[in-house]
């Protein structure tokens, strides 16, 4: 029997009855009536009901008697409306049947592991993983698939449309330092050498800027070992772009007609004319972390003074050791009980805050244990600085800056998400900018770049590079989107005397800087033109369009959160063959899979 499908299970309307039809596809359901069999019939675009009827082929009926769920068949037949009232509204094709003439079943399949036909039945993430076939049969990962395809689509097209030249770069490259230890590959023609894996296509991207390509982008494959997170895979994708000529507000304004495009392209969202901006600094006074979620409200606000005139020692001894005192306002949260709040404490600590302070202004004022230690006026000052109303909550805390935003961004998700705070499809825009060039690297004992050295300092502060680099901006920006940071780039360096004092802040000797970057160094003595890029993450972008928080949602077959693909046993040991050709010695540790 052909089993080439006329149609797919989710096209057949009531205008098509009365045509003969050819079907192919998954066995959804099968239910015996006695007399009549019923199989909802599947493939990834929906379902047709098809019914089996000893008065039409009494042949088809008795072999359709065998048939079990998730079976490969073919079939043949007539298109009829359902019966008066058994129509069913739910369904694309709910108003239609096929009474089957003959059909074929083209494999068979063992009991699945979990229910295929109820997406809704809860199965470990572990057993989806190692049958994700499977699980990309139940629909929602197919789902997010399409977007995917949908979002790929629409930033070619977008792309394409603003003069960018598609471009390959190389897989198999040159290690470089990028902030995350790098996947090597072995090499058997130079035994003792290695490949890199890409974390970005990031020098060849500026390569192409120096060849005159002026204008790039790439859906980039790249890779990183990092510890990971639910939003981090070691493999991903990314949207890479880079072009000359052109300052930070060009990439701005790019950056947002693309956002516009896709997101009316795949959710047919608005994206609003503008998109605010926020200083690095302002980002983590205001809110402990440079990727805000704006959905909601809780800023922190520092109470540094307010707590050095009070008598509260617990607060006095982090300021006299340079620490600092913070709070946010949880609106209505009088409500929450002191075993919540030891919760939440317990939380803070695990962030290293050794304890949360608590307020609750009540009808008659501030109320805790704590409250003796203050004034009057500068319990009023704390009321007035957070903006707390009857029926708030006051949460405080108080160590190293950095302990302290950490913790109170950490406890500022944890407390919307519990009270519901964020209204359902919503997406709020952030551009962050005025990052430190450098950061202190406590184990090299010099400083390293935020970003990347090849990051364009910030114009004002070029000065500053020799005497005091730790103050140095750097021309570099990203785009947040609901507290998750889609992509950043900056202005590159193109000035190769710029970039000699950046490499002489970073502590790299011209001899470090050749072995490092030796091509590359040399290529900007050859015309570079003023360029800069952004790199967005694509799957990261696909969360955020699906609506989910797990990045392994939107990735066909993804790694575990331990970088392991439960699906092939990876990663594996190898014929100890090819480890001889490669002139490498290894004991493999056994691994233990479910």
């Amino acid at each position: 029997m052909d089993y080439r499908r006329t149609h797919l299970c989710n096209a057949l309307r009531k205008g098509d009855i009365g045509t003969t039809v050819t079907l192919s596809g998954w066995v959804h359901r099968r239910r015996d009536h006695g007399g009549l069999i019923f199989i909802d019939l599947r493939d990834r675009f929906g379902l047709t009901q098809l019914i089996f009827d000893p008065e039409i082929s009494k042949k088809a009926h008795t072999e359709a008697s065998k048939l079990r769920a998730e079976w490969v068949i073919t079939i043949k037949g007539n298109v009829r409306a359902r019966g008066e009232g058994l129509a069913n509204s739910k369904l694309e094709t709910g108003e239609i049947e096929i009474e089957v003439i003959e059909f074929e079943i083209l494999s068979k399949a063992e009991t699945p592991p979990f229910s295929i036909c109820d997406d809704s039945t809860e199965t470990s993430e572990d057993i989806r993983l190692k049958y994700r076939y499977l699980d990309i049969r139940r629909g929602n990962v197919t789902e997010k698939l399409v977007m995917r395809h949908k979002a790929m689509m629409a930033t070619r097209t977008f792309l394409d449309s603003q003069g960018f030249l598609e471009v390959n770069t190389p897989i198999l490259g040159r290690s470089t330092p990028e902030g995350a230890r790098d996947y090597l590959v072995p090499s058997r023609i130079y035994p003792g050498n290695f490949y890199a894996l890409p974390q970005s296509p990031q020098i060849y991207k500026q390569l192409l800027m120096i060849g005159g390509i002026d204008r790039y982008f790439q859906i980039a494959p790249c890779f990183r070992d990092e510890d990971l997170r639910s939003d981090r895979q070691p493999e991903f994708t990314q949207i890479d772009i880079e072009m000359s000529f052109e300052y930070p507000e060009d990439i701005n304004t790019l950056l947002h007609d693309y956002l516009r495009y896709v997101f009316k392209t795949c959710l047919n969202y608005d994206v609003p004319d503008n998109i605010p901006t926020m200083t690095y600094h302002d980002c983590m006074e205001h809110y402990g972390t440079d990727r805000p979620d704006l959905r909601y409200g809780m800023p922190l606000v520092r109470l540094d003074e307010i707590a050095q005139e009070s008598e509260f020692s617990v607060f006095k001894q982090e300021l006299e050791v340079g620490g600092c005192v913070k709070a946010l306002c949880v609106k209505g949260g009088a409500d929450i009980s002191r075993k919540e709040i030891d919760r939440y404490t317990e939380f803070a600590q695990k962030f290293g805050l050794r304890g949360l302070g608590w307020m609750k202004r009540q009808e008659d004022g501030l109320t805790s244990s704590i409250v003796k230690f203050f004034s009057k006026e500068q319990l009023k000052a704390l009321e007035e600085k957070l903006g707390a109303e009857t029926g708030d909550l006051l949460l405080f805390g108080a160590a190293s800056e950095p302990l302290v935003n950490q913790s109170l961004d950490h406890l500022r998700r944890l407390i919307a998400k519990e009270r519901s705070l964020v209204k359902p499809d919503t997406y709020e825009f952030l551009w962050v900018t005025d990052f430190p060039l450098f950061e202190w690297d406590e184990e090299e004992g010099r400083p390293q770049s935020t970003h990347h050295p090849f990051t364009m300092p910030h114009p004002d502060d070029l000065d500053l590079l020799k005497s005091d680099p730790l103050k140095v901006r750097s021309n570099a920006y990203d785009i947040i989107i609901n507290g998750y940071e889609l992509g950043g780039g900056s202005q590159r360096i193109h000035d190769f005397e710029v970039q000699k004092k950046v490499f002489e802040a970073l502590k790299i000797d011209p001899q470090e800087a050749t072995q490092k970057f030796g091509f590359f160094i040399n290529a900007l003595q050859y015309g570079t033109p003023p360029h800069l890029g952004i790199a967005l993450g694509f799957d990261r972008l696909i969360m955020l369009l699906s609506k989910t928080e797990n990045i392994r949602d939107v990735i066909a077959f993804p790694k575990t959160q331990k970088a392991s693909d439960l699906l092939t046993q990876c990663p594996s040991s190898v014929n100890p063959k090819q480890l001889d050709d490669l002139e490498i010695k290894a004991s493999p540790k056994e691994i233990t899979w479910i």
